[in-house]
């Protein structure tokens, strides 16, 4: 082990997610997985054995990982003391389990950086895009006082639908251009339904108009991430809305999104829009964070990209790519986006999350 290394746990570490965690963090500059924990029914095995044929990864699974023994996740007993926080992809039943399993950790004082979506509307919990709306963070003591943690805090990220639109809007309104009104519709990777996801007679040679949850997470949680923090909690946005429509489609991977969108007021040429999203960077890109894209925004002039299968890996699976703006003759503007939703959406946006966690200093040593 590299005892320079911050040591992690991926709690839910068989899943897909789990997975997804496990390959990207193999060769983490700053991060060493020394803990897996997931259900009951895996406690006691390597870590092999508990995946087997589930194992998804295109890689094998990393050396260092495969013979862990597997925790049980509710098991506070057999925590290892060197653990600096955790990583939650672990899914139960009830939300509301998940959400209490998660507080459970915080109040051992071990920092949680959830996947889930139990705690995103938590009002003292971050929902962070480290890009968007870093100055979240200092929700955390608010949360720590509040709750009586002492090293401990539950930071979310985000749904992986609005991962494609959110950052661009963002970048317009930094440059000063609000933005009113927002209708979107996604299509959305059948790998966001997880493993063994949607059944190969629904998706093959056909689309799903519902996937559910999905539209509601797409039109409120933008109002979270663009809110304000006070001295107790994030209040949400008001003047900004959207509606979402939100499809699965028969693609493995990468969630695109068909956006319309108005501006509040004074509204810019469409050249000037590009030039802000190419120009565009923020708090992860100056601290020169693993996982942050060198370009958070990548647009094509292409008339046919973005594509998921040419363009979701763009710049570690971590960047926007937007391509087709155009004039809308009911709205102001309209594009197409693409976001990787098991990278950017995932795994990859929470190690994000995590990265910028310790460059401003909340991971300490319990």
């Amino acid at each position: 082990m590299s005892s320079h290394k911050l040591k992690c746990s991926i709690l839910g570490g068989t899943g897909i997610v789990g997975q997804n965690y496990i390959k990207l963090l193999r060769d983490h500059p700053w991060f060493e997985i020394i803990d897996i924990a997931a259900s009951p029914r895996s406690e006691g095995k390597h870590y092999y054995e508990a995946v087997k044929s589930k194992w998804q990864m295109n890689c094998n699974i990393p050396e260092p990982v495969k013979n862990l023994i597997v925790r049980n996740v509710f098991d506070f007993n057999s925590l290892d003391p060197e653990l600096d926080f955790v990583f939650s992809a672990i899914a139960l039943p009830n939300k509301d389990d998940v959400k209490t399993l998660e507080f459970q950790y915080a109040q051992e004082g071990i920092p949680v950086i959830s996947n889930n979506s139990a705690n995103r509307w938590t009002p003292d919990v971050p929902m962070l895009i480290p890009e968007i709306n870093h100055e979240h963070l200092k929700l955390i003591p608010i949360q720590q006082r509040r709750r009586n943690f002492s090293h401990g805090f539950v930071v979310v990220k985000p749904n992986c639908s609005i991962q494609s639109y959110i950052a661009p809007l963002h970048a317009l309104e930094q440059a000063g251009y609000a933005v009113e009104k927002v209708i979107v519709t996604t299509l959305q990777a059948v790998s966001g339904a997880g493993y063994p996801g949607v059944a190969s007679l629904d998706i093959i040679d056909n689309i799903v108009p519902y996937i559910g949850g999905e539209e509601e997470k797409s039109e409120m949680e933008p109002l979270k991430i663009f809110g304000t923090v006070t001295d107790k909690e994030i209040i949400n946005r008001t003047d900004i809305h959207f509606s979402a429509t939100c499809i699965r489609v028969p693609v493995t991977d990468g969630h695109t999104a068909s956006v319309n969108f108005k501006f509040k007021g004074s509204i810019p040429k469409l050249d000037e829009i590009i030039d802000i999203w190419k120009d565009y960077r923020s708090l992860p890109q100056e601290l020169r964070l693993p996982f942050a894209p060198e370009n958070p925004i990548i647009y094509l002039e292409n008339v046919d990209r973005p594509q998921p299968k040419k363009d979701r890996d763009n710049d570690k699976g971590m960047a926007v790519t937007i391509g087709r703006l155009r004039k809308d003759n009911i709205l102001d503007y309209k594009f197409i986006a693409l976001s990787h939703n098991t990278i950017r959406g995932a795994a990859g946006g929470a190690i994000l999350n995590a990265e910028l966690l310790k460059a401003k200093g909340f991971f300490e040593k319990r």
